[in-house]
């Protein structure tokens, strides 16, 4: 078992750093849309004619990056939105077999038939280098082909999903709590007469 766990150490710490890399164009998005409608704006008071596809494109396509690669991050991170309200009240074994079951019946096998369907549009998109139909428009065949890397992500993260609630449930490893993964704010309130780093005598 500590092979599989090992495993899905290696695949939790893949999608951690493409989460933590695609976080950055969430700033170039805005950067984007920013320059967009700036030019925009300039161009209509100028009596310019600007072609702005590629701009709006780019920030689409920015946009499509981050939602197809973060998705398995979410997973990870245990950052996704839960239908069952109920969840965080049940006992940790509970909620393992839960996500368990819930990742073998359904997470895996979507993850599956999306990379079988989407293959064959993703390969004549390239086979035809797919352009945009809009003047002036991006290549699509590169972006289509982060569907495949979306979904292969995301059954990578099934897997090591299935890996860590088998371990829970066979009392391998501790459960960790719910929000374990959140970032806690850290809020530091002065008190009265704290030390400011000297002592006194």
């Amino acid at each position: 078992m500590s092979i599989l766990r090992r495993l899905s150490a290696a695949i939790d710490g893949l999608n951690d750093t493409i989460g933590a890399g695609i976080r950055w164009l969430t700033l170039a998005m805005v950067l984007v849309g920013a320059v967009g409608a700036l030019l925009r704006y300039f161009s209509r008071g100028l009596g310019l004619s600007m072609n702005l596809t590629p701009l709006v494109e780019g920030q689409w396509y920015i946009f499509s990056v981050i939602f197809l690669l973060g998705t398995a991050y979410g997973v990870n991170r245990d950052v996704h939105v839960r239908v069952d309200v109920m969840f965080a009240r049940l006992s940790a074994k509970t909620r393992a077999t839960i996500d368990l079951v819930g990742t073998v019946l359904f997470m895996i096998p979507f993850s599956l038939a999306m990379l079988y369907l989407s293959y064959p549009a993703v390969q004549n998109s390239w086979r035809v280098r797919e352009m945009s139909p809009d003047p002036g428009g991006l290549p699509r065949y590169h972006i289509k082909a982060l569907i495949l890397v979306s979904f292969g992500l995301l059954l990578l993260q099934g897997m090591s999903h299935v890996i860590k609630q088998v371990a829970i449930l066979r009392g391998a490893v501790e459960p960790p709590a719910m929000g374990a993964h959140l970032p806690e704010p850290r809020i530091e309130i002065p008190t009265k007469g704290a030390s400011t780093g000297s002592d006194e005598a």
